[in-house]
């Protein structure tokens, strides 16, 4: 049975905790991981890129010169893509990048994830992860106590405003809610920390997936 870690909200060490073998100890699904990840981003992707056809560059409504005796070749608009400052041949026009992906796929993704995390020993979990008041310092101790390097990933069960609030001027820290994991901020991060109710919210929501 899969085990992790479990540390108080010092940082502390205090034992391991046996977690769910459907869930932290399935095979994981290579191909299915590489279909999410591009799947993700792919989604990101703004789609915004434009170009403009011979048609809608502006200008070139005339014909430069006549068809025949001028002894050059015949042209019909000095927007012709031929032509410097004409329109482009199959440039790129705002397109929708998303990709669709079966629900079964997509948390089995997750739970490869999970697994692949919990098979190299980089996933954890603390007791408690409340703040008092929004302070990226108190994140940035319990980082250096917990030991973990540049990027890291807070799986918590619900919003959390001053967490969120204490995490956004870390560039390398990412919080997730526990019904909202995708596999491509899973596997980015040296480490995942889950408190001990979002591990219960992991397991209820990819529970018989």
């Amino acid at each position: 049975m899969p085990k992790a870690a479990l540390y108080n909200p010092a940082g502390t060490k205090v034992g391991d905790l046996e977690l769910r073998e459907d869930i932290f100890g399935v095979p994981v699904a290579q191909f299915v991981l590489h279909q999410a990840v591009v799947r993700h981003l792919a989604g990101m992707r703004r789609g915004t890129a434009a170009t403009k056809k011979r048609g809608e560059v502006r200008g070139g409504g005339r014909k430069p010169w006549r068809q025949k005796g001028t002894g050059r070749a015949r042209v019909g608009s000095i927007r012709s893509p031929l032509w410097r400052g004409g329109g482009i041949i199959f440039g790129p026009k705002p397109r929708d990048y998303r990709q669709a992906l079966p629900r079964k796929m997509r948390r089995l993704a997750v739970k490869s994830a999970l697994s692949a995390r919990a098979q190299a020993g980089d996933l954890m979990v603390i007791e408690n992860l409340q703040l008092e008041a929004p302070k990226t310092k108190e994140v940035v101790k319990l980082l250096k106590a917990l030991e973990i390097g540049e990027r890291a990933l807070f799986v918590i069960e619900g919003p959390d405003p001053l967490l969120e609030r204490s995490t956004r001027n870390l560039p390398g820290v990412r919080l997730s809610r526990a019904d909202q994991l995708n596999p491509y901020e899973i596997l980015a991060a040296d480490k995942v920390v889950l408190t001990k109710n979002a591990l219960a919210r992991v397991g209820e929501v990819l529970a018989g997936a």
